[in-house]
């Protein structure tokens, strides 16, 4: 298939959904989006109306280019927009792909949304698109994406060193992993069983007590 139909993609399974943001998600994104936590590692943050103004912007017009192909991410429990995440650098003729962009309101993280939604999207880039290879890149410091991305059965590969500004002006080093085509099956059967999907209320009574762990 032709890798223009991405954008029109809509991946679900019983616990998420996936569509492509469209500006009619903005009161829904605008809701779990004004949270520090969230942008600490982002290249861009949102702090201010002008800043979600301006994701918005860049996320729909990205998505009609095909530049990137930004998501919705839907917790089918509530039906609600429980945040986003992308498909960029996008290189049909190499069959390579990026899975980034990605981040959840606070009340959706830890409920194994976060899991769930990587999953569809690497279903639908090895099965579907066909792909060779799945990359992702975070910052050095976020150990706790480092942490997620390893837990999917991403493998470590390398940093870039002074890879680019961050919005504080400091210079981040960057550091890949991928998954590879022959590797799927595995990282597919393991995601599978290892899968989890919490009781929001139980996590807002631990958010509470004290207790929540992020």
């Amino acid at each position: 298939m032709s890798w223009e139909q991405i954008r029109n993609a809509k991946l679900e399974n019983e616990h998420v959904l996936l569509r492509r943001v469209v500006p009619d998600d903005r009161d829904g994104l605008r809701a779990v989006a004004f949270d520090p936590d969230i942008w600490r590692y982002f290249v861009s943050r949102v702090s201010t109306e002008a800043d979600f103004d301006q994701f918005m912007s860049d996320a729909v017009q990205d998505t009609d280019a095909g530049k990137r192909i930004v998501f919705c991410v839907i917790d089918k429990a509530d039906n609600r927009i429980a945040g986003s995440m992308a498909y960029g650098n996008l290189a049909e003729k190499d069959k390579r792909i990026e899975i980034g962009w990605s981040w959840l309101g606070k009340r959706y993280r830890g409920a194994g949304i976060n899991r769930w939604a990587k999953y569809l999207l690497l279903e639908y880039a090895f099965e579907t698109l066909q792909c060779e290879r799945v990359e992702f890149k975070t910052d050095i410091l976020n150990t706790q994406a480092r942490k997620g991305l390893q837990n999917i059965g991403a493998r470590e590969e390398g940093v870039l060193r002074s890879y680019n500004f961050m919005p504080d002006n400091r210079r981040r080093d960057a550091i890949y992993y991928s998954i590879l085509k022959a590797e799927w099956s595995e990282v597919k059967n393991g995601l599978r069983l290892n899968a989890k999907i919490r009781n929001h209320e139980a996590d807002a009574m631990q958010v509470g007590a004290g207790k929540a762990q992020k």
